[in-house]
Formats: C-alpha cells, structure tokens, sequence
C-alpha cells in the first residue's frame, strides 16, 4: 500500500521489485496492442462512459464509430459533459456537414487545450492525482493496496472500499474474500448502478480473466465513483452550511429564551443566599462554629462556583447574542424589567458585600471562641493542679499534734511550718493567675462561665481559709517557740532551698505542657522568644539542683561520721532527691518537645504567610485584568468595525488570549482553596486543524516533483484531484485567479493552504446560502418539501417548510418553495 502521508509516497516495493514491475509493465502494453479482446473491452468501456452522459438529454449511443460519425451526438456529448454550448450543428446528410459538425467538436476540444496525440504533461498529472486520491481514500482498508489502474483492481476490494469510505451503509466490507474477485466486482458495479447512479462499464468476468485489465477502462470507471462522490460532497457541504445557517437562527431565539430564564434563577438565589449572609447571630460552641465556617466553605466550594460560572456565562452569552443580532442586521436583544446584566451586576455586588462581611465576622467569632477555650483549658489545668496541691492541707493545718509533742518534735513542726509557708506564697501566684483567667472568661462572655466562676470562688475561699489556717498553727507553735531548740539546719536549709526549687520546676512543666494557638508570624515569634529566655535560666537552675543535692549528701555525709541513724525522710519537707532529680529530668524532656512543637508552629505560618502574599500579589494582578477584559467586551460588542472577517479574526485572537491567560485564574484559584484548607482566614471553543494541515502538507509535498514548495498548474490541478476537487475548466481556471492572481503559471504551499482554508470555511452570507439551497434544488430557482426533507436534518427541513414563501416564477411547479426570499430573510434582507 502506497504511505501518502509519507513525504515522498514512496511504494512500498524494493529497488529492484520495482524496476521487475516496470519492465513487465512494457510487456503487457506490447501484448494489448496483439490482444483483440482488448479492443473490444475499450469500445465497451467507452461507450458505456459516454451514456453515462448522454443519457441526461435523452439520447445514448450504440456504435462509437458509427454513431459518432456525424459528429452531432459527439457535439451533445461535449455539451452534456462541458456545460457549454458549442456552434450550431449542420443537420445536412452530406459528407461534408459531417466533417463540419466533427471538426466543430474538435476544435471546440482544442479551444480547451485538450491534446488529442500522446499524452502530455496535464494528462499524467491528473492520472497521478486520481491515483493519489484513490490511494487515500483506500488506505484504512485491509487487502488493498492501490498503485495502478489495472491489477490493482482485478479483486474488486478496491471498488468496494471505495464505495464504503463514501457510503459505508451500502457495502459491508468485512464479508468480502480477496479470493473471490467476481463476486467483489459484481457486487461494486451493482451498488454503483443501482444506488450512485454510475453506469455499469465492465463486465467482473472481463476483468477477472485478463492478466493485466485495460489501463484506460478501469481509470474511466474510478473517474466516475470520483465525480459522483465529490457531487455528493458538495451536496453534502450545501447541507451543512443551510443547516449551520439555520442552526445559529434558531441558536439565537434559544439564547433569548436561555438567557431569561438563567437570570431568573440567578437573580432567584442570590435573594436566597444574601439574607444567610447577613445572619450574624453567634453560636455558643466552637463545635457550632466551625459548623457554620463549613457550611460557609461548602458555599464557597460548591454552591457559589457553578453560580461564578453561570454569571459569567450570562454576561457572554448576552454579549454573543446581541453581536450575532446586529451582524446579522436584527433589534437588539432586550431583557424583561429587572433581568438586565446590570442588574444581576449589582445583585452580585451585593451578595459579594455580605459575603466578605460573613466571613470577617465567622473568623472573628472563631478567634475569640478559640481563646475561650484556650482560656478555659488552661484554667482547668492550673485549678486540678491547685486543687491536687491543697488537698490535706486543711487536715493538716488544723492537727493539734503540738500539744502533746516534745520540745525537739515542736521544734520540729515550727519548721516544717515555716516550710509549708514558703511553699504556700509560693502558690500564689497560681492562685492569681486562677483568678485572671475566670474574671477574663466572665468578661469575654464564655458559655460555661457559671462553672469556671463558682469553681474560682471555691479554690479562692479554700486559699483564703488556708492562709487563716496557716496564720492560726504558725501563732500556736510560735507559743511553744521557746521550749524547743533547734533542730537540723541542714534538713531546714534543705527544704527552704527544696520547696522554691520544686514548685519552679512544676511551673516550668506547667509552661512546657501549656498549649498555645497563634494566627501569626508574630505571635509565635514571641512564645519563641519567651522559650529562648526560659532555656537561658537552665544552667542556673542546675547549678541550684546540684547544691540542694549538695545539701542532702551532707546530711548523710554527718549522719554516718556522727554514727547518726537517720528516722525516715526529712521531717521538714516532703520534697525528696529522688523526687527533684525526677521533675527535672522531665523538665529536660520538655524543652525539646515544645522547641520542636513551636519550629513547627513557626514553618506553618511562615507557609501559611507565605500563602497569603502569593494570593494577594496574585490577585492584585489579574483582578486588574479581569476588569479590564470586562471593559474590552462591553467595547468590543458595541464599536466592532471592519469585515466580518477581520472581525472574526479580532475575535479569536481575543479569546486565545483569554484562554492562554486562563492558568493564572486557575493559580489563582487553588492558592485560595489552599488557604481555605489550612484555615487562613485573612483569605476549547476551538477546533484542531493540525491533521487537516498534515494532510494537505503531504499532498503538496507529493506532486512538488523539484522540492521547492512551488509548482506549476499540471501539478496543482493533480493536486486539487488528490483533494477530492472535481474540476472543471471553468472551476479550475477560478481557482488559478485565486491561487496564481499574477498569472505567473506557479503555486506556492501557502497560496495553496490559504485557498483550502477558504474553501472549508462555511461561509454564512446570504448569497452562500442562496448558491447551498441552489446545489440541493439542482440548480433550480425554487425547491421543493421533498427536496427539503431528503436533504436536511428534519427538524431543519420543518423549519424551512414552514417558514419558505410560495415560488411564484415563470418556471413554477405545485408545491415549489421560494429559497431565496427565505435566505434573505434570515439576515434581515426581507420578510419571510
């Protein structure tokens, strides 16, 4: 099979397969020429091929030679095929009137630069082209491999796929055998006759049993299926443009229709949603809270985007209607009372008003919730640490152990007393700041203030009871003062060094433990700071730590040289080594973890800061060019001058812009679900044509014989019939005009794709139409329903019917319909 996108359409035949192939090419021309059946096969050939033609004015030949002879039905023919008339016919019987008429149809073959000896130059192109589009059309199909017009079409799959690239309902390929050659041309020829209206001009079994089918024959039989299927493309291309005409008619009236009701239900929810919007009544919990952010985010996420994108569809496709109106000479578009897009501007602005200001008051709310119960928790800690603390002590405080004790043992108890009482003030900055919290709590209106105030007045009575207590046992002891002597000074210096040094080291648990909840840079910069200062105490504390330790293996230091054996534990305190070395190996342990939790802490707002300028840097750029856009499309649908055409153009360059702008939007947007994620609470229509230009750049490559991306009109004309360009002389010397308008007899590549693009490009004129329902109508000034409805879709062939005037012309018949006062029509030029 012949690879026509390849650049060269090399076969694919080896060097010396191929040069086998030509010479028995000049083998079987040699033998034809001895053949007598050959001849025979041309006169059948060609004599079908020209009643293929003459039978459109009702006429058909038996004999070439005879029937030709005096020259009228071959001046017919020329007509027929041309579309031309050529000079009157001389009707006399002699001699003389034949050779007349004959040389009139040869000359009239001459004046189109037709050469009647050998073949030249523009014969071999159109061969070539024919082929070429034969070989593309056939290429998808298994078991064909098109590379001449003789054995290549011996098994009939050739013309079979043909037909089913074009018609596929006619012919089912699949159940054709490559070893059943006759019933493969059989059933080709008689699909051609009886559904494409193509002559039968070969027999299967002439084919079939010939070594090499004659050149000639085969090439006029495939030149009809060409001809027929390229006037069913026209057709087919005037079908589709009357329908895209239509279409963007009946488009309009929908859009009218769509718009109205999509305001509506905008303009429907956005009075739905502003008053939800404008709630500001608080709940109590963060739980209630963080509910109403996530309906909020579900809004923001789900609900209020498809709406984004409704007003904004609105608004182009207002703009797209009333620019299709006026280009098409129709009123401006005016939308019922309260439904203009100004209108739904400024519901939208209001809506966005009372957004922006829910969402300022849900993270405000969330804030202060948030350090209500920072507050609370913190509370709750510090009081069951109080509250663990205080436990026996009025047990103990209220103990009349002094009366029966003796002087050394009340000596004793005055210290242990003066101990208790050092670690009492020592708590009470606790106390205090117990007190602070639930005075902040009752003022920043926390829903659980009752319980924090009545469990803040209990710890603060117990305090001030224990401090009476505590004044009450000192004067008691301090009443037996004298009859005791003094006891250890070791145990007392321990225990006063021991109690400040413990409850330091529970205060710094305490802080090490606190959680913390920040929204900026800021703030955990400064729990950083505050951390740094309390690390730069530790080595001081040590050294604190290491004399109380000091102090107690002194003791034991005395109480082995004296021989002294020790009663239990320090009578002074409760506070043993063991406990000391504990808390502050726990101490040890927290300051890791809590650098670790606020570096953490840090990166997280550092990223999260980081979010916030990127979002903003962003959306200061394009909420600028948005604006803009929104401007230049309010000016562009109501000051667009020029051609439909450079307007067109204007048009697309704008939308590609938007489109290559689109990423920035979609940036955008996924830097502010990010910020939503995370909780930061300051906040194509356009067809490809690459394959087409592939197709047409492979077909230019293969008749530019020279490589030089030009070539002269034999060559193009074998290109256009590549392309599926039926030609006449008329239609091609049009196309030259266009292609070649300085007439220098050479094609460039891009003269060739400006041209194909012009030619694929629907056109939506009212001439163009006018010529599309013209090609439908077969070249009649009217059409008729049935013509109507064989060729459209059948809502569009109702649509016409409908809507199509009466033809009243000289040529009228019953039922005609007048097609151009309805074309027209549809661009304002008349009245349906």
């Amino acid at each position: 099979m012949v690879d026509y996108h390849g650049a060269n359409n090399q076969s694919l035949y080896s060097a010396g397969e191929q040069q086998t192939y030509m010479e028995q090419e000049n083998d079987w021309d040699r033998d034809l020429l001895l053949d007598p059946a050959w001849e025979k096969q041309q006169r059948k050939t060609f004599t079908a091929w020209c009643n293929s033609h003459l039978r459109k004015a009702g006429t058909q030949i038996e004999n070439i030679e005879e029937d030709f002879r005096d020259g009228l039905k071959l001046m017919l023919l020329l007509e027929v095929i041309s579309g031309e008339r050529l000079p009157k016919p001389e009707r006399g019987k002699m001699r003389v009137h034949k050779i007349n008429n004959v040389n009139k149809a040869l000359d009239f073959i001459a004046s189109k630069g037709v050469k009647l000896v050998s073949i030249g130059a523009e014969e071999t192109s159109a061969k070539e082209g024919l082929l070429l589009w034969c070989q593309r059309k056939t290429a998808p199909y298994k078991n064909v491999n098109v590379q001449n017009f003789h054995i290549s079409w011996k098994d009939g799959l050739a013309f079979n796929a043909l037909i089913h690239r074009h018609r596929p309902e006619l012919i089912d390929y699949d159940k054709l055998r490559k070893d059943d050659p006759v019933t493969n041309l059989n059933n080709a020829f008689e699909v051609a006759e009886r559904y494409l209206d193509i002559p039968k001009m070969l027999d299967a079994e002439d084919i079939v049993n010939t070594a090499r089918p004659d050149e000639k024959a085969i090439m006029t039989y495939v030149s009809s299926f060409y001809h027929a299927f390229s006037g069913a493309q026209k057709a087919e291309t005037a079908a589709n443009r009357i329908c895209k005409v239509l279409a963007v008619n009946q488009e309009n009236e929908h859009l009218m229709e769509d718009y109205e009701k999509l305001a509506s239900d905008l303009l429907e929810w956005i009075r739905r949603t502003i008053p939800w919007l404008e709630n500001r009544a608080p709940e109590k919990t963060m739980t209630e809270m963080q509910q109403k952010l996530e309906d909020f985010r579900d809004y923001r996420r789900v609900h209020k985007p498809p709406k984004v994108q409704e007003k904004c569809q609105l608004e182009i496709n207002f703009n797209t209607l009333q620019t299709k109106l006026r280009l098409s000479n129709r009123p401006a578009f005016m939308p019922s009372e309260g439904r203009m897009v100004s209108d739904i501007n400024g519901a939208w602005h209001k809506l966005e008003g009372a957004e922006k200001g829910y969402e300022e008051w849900l993270l405000n709310e969330i804030r202060r919730l948030e350090r209500l119960d920072h507050l609370a928790e913190k509370f709750r800690q510090k009081a069951a640490i109080h509250e663990s603390w205080t436990d026996g002590k009025e047990t103990m405080l209220t103990q009349k152990d002094y009366e029966t004790a003796t002087l050394s043992e009340i000596k004793a108890l005055l210290k242990k007393h003066e101990a208790f009482e050092s670690d009492l003030a020592a708590h009470q900055d606790r106390v205090e700041q117990i007190a602070a919290i639930a005075q902040e709590l009752n003022e920043l209106d926390y829903y659980d203030s009752p319980s924090v105030n009545a469990r803040c007045q209990k710890i603060c009575e117990q305090w001030d009871a224990l401090g009476s207590l505590t004044q009450n046992r000192r004067e008691s002891l301090e009443r037996t003062e004298k009859q005791l002597e003094s006891i250890d000074e070791l145990y007392l210096e321990y225990a006063k060094r021991a109690a400040p040094f413990n409850n330091w080291m529970e205060g710094a648990m305490e802080d090490l433990q606190d959680m913390f909840i920040v929204h900026n840079i800021e703030e955990i910069q400064g729990l950083i700071t505050a951390h740094d200062q309390f690390k730069s105490t530790l080595p001081e504390a040590n050294k604190e730590r290491e004399a109380i330790q000091a102090i107690q293996a002194e003791v034991q230091k005395i109480a082995q040289y004296n021989g002294i054996k020790l009663a239990g534990n320090n009578p002074y305190t409760t506070i043993t080594p063991q406990s000391i070395d504990k808390k502050w190996e726990k101490v040890q342990q927290l300051v890791p973890q809590r650098d670790q939790a606020l570096q953490e802490e840090l990166a997280r707002q550092q990223s999260n800061d980081h979010l916030r300028r990127q979002f903003a840097n962003q959306a200061n750029m394009i909420g600028p060019w948005i604006q803009n856009k929104m401007e230049e499309i309010g000016r562009i649908s109501i000051e667009m001058n020029g051609t439909l055409e450079d307007q067109l153009t204007h048009l697309r360059q704008y939308e590609q812009s938007i489109i290559e702008y689109k990423p920035n939007i979609d940036q955008l947007e996924g830097d502010h679900q990010l910020i939503q994620e995370v909780c930061i609470c300051q906040y194509t229509h356009t067809e490809t044509i690459q394959e087409q230009l592939h197709e047409y750049r492979t077909s230019f490559n293969h008749f530019d014989k020279k490589r030089t991306g030009i070539m002269d009109s034999d060559d193009f004309r074998a290109l256009l019939i590549s392309t599926g360009n039926s030609l006449g002389d008329a239609e091609f010397a049009r196309i030259m005009g266009i292609v070649d308008p300085n007439n220098s007899g050479a094609v460039t590549f891009q003269a060739f794709i400006d041209f194909m693009s012009r030619e694929t490009t629907d056109t939506d004129t009212a001439d163009q139409v006018i010529a599309s329902f013209k090609i439908l109508a077969g070249d009649k000034n009217y059409i008729t329903a049935e013509e109507l409805r064989r060729e459209l879709p059948p809502d569009q062939a109702e649509y016409c019917i409908a809507r199509m005037a009466p033809y009243t012309g000289p040529d009228a018949v019953p039922g005609a319909l007048d097609y151009m006062s309805f074309s027209t029509a549809l661009y304002g030029e008349s009245d349906l």
